[in-house]
């Protein structure tokens, strides 16, 4: 991937150097390697997490990084944390919704599942993301408007896609947010605004542990895999922002976009998935966000 100058500072491959990040769930599995991932190639990197002591404990690992204790499932949460973010990045590029609940755990089929659990799934998973992504697209606007870019990214999971026995409150969930972020990405397009979805597979992750406590960690991708993963859509997306404003491209990011771009929700099918013959559509085109694809040799839902 090769990036031409435009005007203003010009971005290594590998590099989100002055891009503005937040990271929901940012101290634990996923969340915690994309703050580590971002922060290391030169972002300025704000997070959310529910619990204070891991909130300071990360943040004084990375230097200049922004803990903001919050649960993005409580309403009430959610202005400030939208609030301290801008704020204290001083606007925002990227949001990141990577915090996830389960729903019940154990995982249970929906006739055994409280409406307690089901409720915690979607506010956490679908109402949550809604409500973050909301209250920050001022600033996601204004960041589009000044040339530097603007990227909504969704963890999601190939249970978003495809229905398993037993997923049924985080499933329902995330086939929710999949949808939420397809529409989203048609509304806010003309703002310079991309929204897309991403299935990073299974990882070995505390969440992933609570679904499927007997999975063999060996076979489990590195969330510091996923995490590259994810930021290299992030920076070719950008790529791609500013490649079709060159005008005002302030970070001269311009070619070499992957094929993996092609797809707006990205990520690959699951070996269950391929076993029961289902064919999610294949990607087809940069300019919009298609139905989600699911991650490889899996033999559950991905979780983050």
């Amino acid at each position: 991937m090769s990036f031409a100058r435009s005007h203003g500072n010009s971005f290594h491959p590998e590099s989100l150097a002055g891009r503005r990040i937040l990271v929901t769930g940012g101290t634990s599995g996923l969340g915690l390697a994309l703050v580590r991932a971002a922060h290391a190639r030169g972002a300025r990197v704000g997070f959310v997490a529910r619990t204070a002591s891991a909130v300071e404990s990360v943040a004084r690992t990375l230097p200049g990084s922004v803990g903001i204790v919050g649960d993005i499932a409580q309403k009430t949460a959610i202005h400030r944390i939208a609030l301290q973010a801008a704020g204290r990045l001083g606007g925002l590029d990227v949001l990141i919704n990577n915090a996830s609940s389960l729903g019940p755990v154990p995982l249970a089929p929906l006739a055994d599942t409280e409406c307690e659990a089901l409720e915690q799934a979607l506010a956490t998973n679908l109402v949550g993301p809604f409500r973050l992504t909301r209250a920050l697209l001022g600033a996601l606007a204004a960041s589009a408007r000044e040339g530097r870019g603007s990227v909504v990214l969704n963890i999601s999971s190939d249970a978003a896609a495809q229905p398993y026995p037993g997923w049924g409150a985080y499933g329902a969930s995330k086939a929710g947010l999949r949808h939420l972020g397809e529409i989203w990405d048609q509304e806010l397009g003309d703002l310079g605004i991309r929204v897309l979805s991403f299935d990073p597979g299974d990882m070995d992750t505390p969440l992933h542990a609570l679904a499927v406590p007997e999975a063999d960690r060996a076979t489990l991708k590195d969330p510091a895999v996923a995490a590259g993963e994810v930021l290299g859509v992030i920076v070719s997306t950008l790529a791609a922002l500013l490649a079709s404003h060159p005008e005002r491209s302030e970070g001269g990011m311009t070619e070499g976009m992957p094929p993996s771009l092609r797809s707006g929700c990205l990520g690959r099918r699951s070996a269950r998935a391929r076993a029961r013959g289902s064919s999610p559509s294949s990607p087809t085109t940069p300019s919009r966000a298609s139905p989600a694809t699911t991650s490889p040799g899996s033999s559950a839902p991905a979780t983050c």
